[in-house]
């Protein structure tokens, strides 16, 4: 069977397709936040097979087998082993007719259209075919990292980076005059999860990187405004935190925090209080010197990680055991937003939510805090569990309902891989659907060249201005 992936997917009217095609399909892409390997696009990296790129990392999938009630040897138990590589293709090929629906089915084919030019539906009966047929492209010269940077015209790729990260890799691709920038985004998680029993060894590893014991909190933030400065230099112009759990007091001082950062170095046990003042006092301090910097902020709320303790123990995190949290934070992001913009320090900022119930929340308090820059505090695209057509649809309606979607900076992969980039096509699809639909139904005017001018803007420009490229 052939795909269902023609000119007009996604696309239910002429305006939207007349918008894809004429205004958004040609647009350089912006990926500014993804977990993809700088070492990879580095070192060019060639791939062993389809299987490497499409199921060694990546959890989407790996929830999808399980569901399907493979066992975990078929899903993670050979990971690396070429030998198994044909073994765990065919496993995917007789779980991918089971995800319609799921957003899994649609990437899957896209996939498979616009980097292989293959057709077929991959089904049991078809796996061999696409397998062999596949694995002949990824072994050709032309298909590297690189190439596939270069095949989806991206102009710009943020990745994520601790602060104890050497950023070699960028240096390298940096020297290299490579036409894509791809620049470090600064991730500092550990250095907040003092709750955590490696907080402690994290320290050590900061304190070897910075060149100085850090014994005081003070010493603390000395070792990360360095660490800032040193990304700086490197092209770092976007910060990143997973706050699973958002929290934030007002209700600290510094000595207070002083007190705790020593408590949590001598082993001692920590409050929930403490805790939350700690991560407070660091989130103040990091917001100003991103402001300083004039780097953007990104802060991804609400995941609820390692739920099956079991499999945690066995394979670690982010292999797929992961959800949707769902406490209220609220209160806490307002007035964490609200004590930097109290001291002029309230940095550009994208806020993200696992919980689509809180797109409205997010969409309301993006507007508390706006002016100066346009479109300065943005409510993020659909993430994780949200980067599908839903997902997709419900983000962009909330933003357009309650703020300027005239201003929103586009999509992004949150990807390791380099089959993700189509994933923009994906999402440029869904946007003219929806703006060229409003226009069939009298809901704005049926003006193209203003209408495809907002989309390139979405598409691209708001992200090229927003993030200084």
């Amino acid at each position: 069977m052939k795909t269902f992936i023609t000119d007009q997917f996604l696309l239910k009217n002429k305006t939207a397709e007349y918008l894809y095609h004429d205004y958004a399909k040609d647009m350089p892409i912006i990926d500014y936040h993804c977990h993809l390997s700088p070492q990879e696009i580095a070192e060019d990296k060639h791939y062993r097979s389809i299987t490497e790129m499409w199921l060694d990392g990546d959890h989407y999938k790996w929830r999808a087998i399980r569901s399907a009630g493979f066992s975990e040897t078929a899903i993670t138990g050979h990971l690396g082993d070429p030998n198994h590589d044909k073994e765990r293709f065919d496993t995917w090929a007789k779980v991918l007719p089971q995800t319609l629906g799921n957003p899994l089915y649609h990437w899957t084919h896209l996939e498979l259209l616009r980097y292989f030019n293959i057709e077929e539906l991959l089904t049991p009966e078809t796996s061999d075919a696409i397998y062999k047929q596949t694995n002949h492209i990824i072994n050709q010269d032309t298909f590297s990292a690189k190439n596939l940077v270069r095949k989806f015209n991206l102009k710009f790729i943020g990745t994520t980076d601790d602060p104890i990260d050497s950023l070699e890799y960028h240096k390298a691709i940096a020297d290299s005059n490579f036409e894509c920038k791809v620049s470090p985004s600064w991730r500092p998680d550990k250095a907040l999860k003092i709750e955590l029993n490696s907080f402690k060894d994290y320290i050590q590893k900061l304190s070897s990187v910075c060149g100085f014991s850090i014994t005081s909190l003070s010493e603390l933030v000395s070792a990360l405004k360095g660490r800032a400065s040193y990304f700086k230099k490197h092209g770092c112009t976007i910060s990143d935190h997973g706050l699973d759990e958002f929290v934030f007091t007002r209700d600290f001082t510094e000595n207070q925090v002083a007190h705790i950062f020593k408590k949590s170095l001598n082993n001692e046990v920590l409050s929930t209080q403490e805790i939350v003042q700690y991560k407070s006092y660091l989130l103040i301090e990091l917001g100003q010197l991103y402001n300083q910097y004039h780097w953007v902020m990104q802060l991804h709320i609400g995941a609820l990680r390692n739920n099956n303790t079991k499999m945690f123990n066995i394979l670690g995190a982010d292999c797929g055991f992961d959800s949707i949290n769902d406490k209220n934070y609220a209160p806490e992001l307002s007035a964490f937003l609200d004590s930097l913009n109290m001291i002029d320090s309230l940095p550009q900022t994208i806020l993200y939510s696992l919980n689509p119930r809180d797109n409205e929340m997010l969409g309301t308090m993006v507007g508390n805090f706006q002016g100066n820059t346009p479109g300065k505090i943005q409510l993020g695209s659909g993430w994780w569990f949200n980067d599908q057509k839903d997902g997709m649809q419900k983000q962009l309606i909330a933003l357009s309902s309650l703020g300027l979607l005239t201003q929103f900076v586009g999509m992004l992969t949150d990807s390791r891989s380099f089959l993700s980039f189509a994933r923009h096509e994906y999402f440029r699809r869904i946007l003219c659907n929806m703006i060229g639909s409003w226009a069939e139904e009298g809901e704005v005017p049926m003006d193209l060249n203003y209408l495809g001018t907002i989309v390139k803007d979405i598409s691209y420009n708001n992200a090229h201005h927003y993030f200084k490229i």
